[in-house]
């Protein structure tokens, strides 16, 4: 078996703005497994430097030593085979490469067409959000505008950037829009564990659905504290970053007890490792959602089949992103009325 690394770099078409930083272009590797009867599969690895756990640097020797070792591999042919084998290939410090292999060998071992869980893709259909990104108060309620325009339910604003009193207003001018319409937020950890409760007290009055990650990970008893108390239903995203072990993970469901979580495949070491949470999850009483992790076309068809897997949850995935990049790969994707689904007649442009 043969594997082949492209870099490709995709072009924001705005700058792309969060707590943390502005992003402006996404550095990827397409990876494409060849076998010797000469059908191939496609995976993409997406991390984001300082933001993602690997070191971005690295990655391209991890690649080299993959394709190496990937010589004397032989093909299983059943999903939980091939993810076992990812497992046992890539370290968990590498979670984007795992989640790329797997994404190749699901393709490959289904011929090659994309389709790496559901094989009727016309019969997808997700709720998703639509995002807002950061800027000053123009930019927002433009996007805000758009995404209502366009039959969004639910829309998700990034918050913490901006002075909060704009936030605050921009906020009570989607509200007044609708009482129905479905308000997330996410901090990306913006909030001080000093002002915390008090901003999601004010927060609150806007009846908000969730918030992802008030404050930044890894302060145990502070989250502990804002789940239990927050006015506004707390959702863990960069918390679960890192934890591998299946111990480690139940000791901060059951340490934290929060509302939700944020599954991303490329951050969490992909698909085996999200169904590990899910069901984790779910034992617990916890909801949770899936979202890209701002991937080109090609991840994101993988992560929208393995949310489809999972009918039964009707929550709003983050699935909106294909329309961020002005060169992203074409796919037969399409974002319509608030929904992720498949075109019949569209083809793929890779």
């Amino acid at each position: 078996m043969k594997l082949e690394v492209k870099p490709y770099t995709l072009d924001f078409k705005f700058s792309a703005r969060t707590s943390r930083g502005e992003l402006r272009l996404r550095h990827v590797w397409f990876i494409t497994l060849n076998d010797s009867n000469g059908a191939s599969g496609i995976g993409e690895v997406a991390p984001i430097a300082r933001l993602s756990p690997e070191n971005v640097d690295e990655v391209p020797d991890e690649l080299m030593r993959l394709q190496e070792n990937l010589k004397r591999v032989s093909i299983p042919d059943q999903e939980e085979d091939i993810l076992e084998l990812v497992s046992r290939l890539v370290s968990s410090e590498f979670p984007s490469i795992r989640f790329g292999l797997e994404m190749a060998f699901l393709d490959l071992v289904n011929g090659g067409t994309k389709h790496l869980f559901a094989k009727d893709l016309t019969n997808v259909k997700i709720p998703i959000n639509g995002l807002i990104w950061m800027g000053d108060r123009a930019f927002m309620e433009e996007q805000i505008k758009q995404k209502l325009d366009e039959g969004f339910s639910c829309i998700k604003l990034k918050v913490g950037a901006l002075d909060f009193d704009t936030e605050l207003k921009i906020l009570q001018n989607l509200r007044d829009f609708s009482d129905e319409l479905v308000i997330r937020l996410d901090a990306n950890g913006a909030f001080s564990t000093q002002e915390v409760l008090f901003k999601l007290k004010d927060l609150a009055r806007f009846r908000v659905h969730s918030i992802e990650q008030p404050i930044m990970p890894r302060q145990p008893e502070a989250m502990e504290l804002i789940c239990n108390r927050s006015e506004i239903p707390i959702a863990l995203d960069e918390e679960l970053i890192g934890i591998e072990n299946s111990r480690d993970r139940v000791d901060l469901l059951q340490d934290l007890k929060p509302h939700y979580l944020v599954l991303k495949p490329t951050l969490h070491g992909g698909f085996n490792s999200v169904k590990e949470w899910i069901d984790l999850a779910e034992m617990h009483g916890i909801s949770w959602w899936i979202t890209s992790y701002l991937e080109s076309n090609i991840g994101l068809n993988a992560i929208a089949q393995f949310a489809s897997k999972y009918p039964d949850n009707k929550t709003f995935h983050g699935l909106g992103t294909g329309n961020l990049y002005s060169n992203n790969i074409t796919a037969p994707i399409i974002i319509e009325d608030g929904f992720f689904r498949y075109a019949k007649s569209k083809v793929w442009g890779i």
